[in-house]
C-alpha cells in the first residue's frame, strides 16, 4: 500500500509480473543481497532489502544500502519499522560493512523524522536519472 509505488506502476496482483520473479531470481542468487520480510501472523507485514557493495572510500570498505523499506499501513507506528532497521543494522554489521545508507522521497516526510529519530544523518544530496 504505498502511493509512490502505484504511481510508478507496480502492481499487486495475484498474477504477478514475470519481472518480479526474475528480480527475486537475482536477489535470492547473489551473496552480496538480502530481502527481509516481517510477518505477522503468516502475513507479510513489513519488508526490505540489503545490498552491499565494495567501495574505495574509507580504504576500501564495505558498504550497505537499504531499500525498500515497507510497513504495511495497519502496522505503522507500532515499532515494527525500528525493529525492522535494527535487524538490518546488525545484518550489516555482521557483513562486514562500515556504513548503512539510505534514500527516502523527498515526500516522506514521516519516514524522514523515523530515520532521523533512528540515528541517520542527512548528509548527502540524491540525485536520480531514469534510464
Amino acid at each position: 500500500d504505498d502511493f509512490l509505488g502505484k504511481g510508478r506502476g507496480d502492481t499487486f496482483t495475484q498474477a504477478l509480473p514475470q519481472s518480479y520473479y526474475d528480480a527475486f531470481a537475482a536477489i535470492h542468487a547473489n551473496p552480496h543481497q538480502s530481502l527481509i520480510v516481517a510477518q505477522l501472523d503468516l502475513q507479510i507485514v513489513g519488508c526490505y532489502q540489503l545490498s552491499l557493495i565494495p567501495g574505495l572510500s574509507y580504504q576500501g570498505a564495505w558498504k550497505a544500502i537499504i531499500e525498500a523499506v515497507r510497513i504495511a499501513s495497519p502496522w505503522r507506528g507500532q515499532g515494527l519499522g525500528r525493529q525492522l532497521l535494527a535487524h538490518a543494522m546488525d545484518l550489516a554489521r555482521s557483513k562486514g560493512a562500515r556504513s548503512l545508507e539510505l534514500t527516502t522521497h523527498k515526500q516522506r516526510k514521516d519516514a524522514q523524522r523515523f530515520y532521523d529519530g533512528l540515528g541517520f544523518k542527512n548528509s548527502h544530496e540524491g540525485y536520480k536519472l531514469e534510464l
